[in-house]
């Protein structure tokens, strides 16, 4: 099958954090497998990315899924709820029905619609006991949703080479740019598409530090990222408030 018209949609995993382009824009999988597409499809190909860093679940389909689907898009990916997960009340199963209504609608218009069985990241951060659960529960029901409404699933939850430290960035939560070209190669695989050999590749593991480095290091990510993130959350702001998307129309890419 080939798409000529591709729609992304979802929070930072989409955007591209942490794989940015010279300019600081970020880069990220959807980017890489719209620029994969295009290869294949010729001038014809065009591609938007409505994702904003930060947005719960409902803001995602409040903001971006009518605008996307008012561009007619023969393909969407859509990618949320992670950030929904890390709120304490949470609720997985109702988060659940509501993205299967939302997965209906997309598929309602004939589109193609990727969705996705996201990576373990939690096993490496504060408050594991309490969100592994919650995003078990989703990774399941992602694939029940799949199976109904004949969505393609990319299960990134049982690639266990994400378990590498080298495949997330600094803040441990988001891709680097070696995560993100994994998951571009995963989600092209779905589609039936060849991707870059290299894509697949995954950097050595990081040595293990002794404990005392080890502790250092994590104090120290804690001040960078834990403490902005629950500053944050006290004061109900997010860090994609003043973020526009990337990609707002359905365009070619350059």
């Amino acid at each position: 099958m080939s798409w000529s018209r591709y729609a992304a949609l979802g929070d930072s995993f989409t955007e591209g954090m942490d794989d940015p382009y010279d300019d600081g824009v970020f880069r990220g999988w959807a980017d890489l497998v719209a620029g994969r597409l295009s290869e294949l499809n010729g001038p014809g190909f065009a591609y938007a990315n409505l994702a904003i860093r930060g947005r719960l679940y409902d803001a995602i389909v409040a903001e971006q899924v009518e605008p996307a689907l008012a561009m007619k898009p023969d393909l969407i990916s859509f990618a949320a709820g992670a950030n929904d997960v890390l709120r304490r009340r949470c609720d997985p199963p109702a988060l659940m029905e509501r993205f299967e209504a939302t997965i209906t609608r997309m598929r309602a218009t004939g589109a193609d619609v990727l969705m996705f069985r996201f990576a373990d990241v939690m096993s490496r951060l504060p408050g594991n006991n309490l969100v592994a659960p919650r995003i078990r529960f989703l990774n399941r029901a992602a694939g029940e949703v799949a199976d109904r409404t004949g969505a393609r699933l990319v299960d990134l939850w049982n690639d266990h080479e994400y378990a590498n430290p080298a495949l997330w960035s600094i803040d441990r939560l988001h891709m680097s740019a070696a995560g993100h070209r994994r998951t571009a190669a995963h989600v092209l695989a779905v589609l039936g598409v060849p991707a870059d050999p290299t894509w697949w590749d995954v950097p050595p593991r990081p040595a293990v530090k002794p404990w005392l480095i080890a502790r250092s290091d994590d104090a120290r990510w804690a001040g960078r990222y834990l403490a902005p993130w629950i500053k944050r959350r006290l004061t109900g702001r997010s860090s994609g408030d003043d973020v526009r998307p990337k990609r707002p129309d359905m365009l070619p890419l350059d």
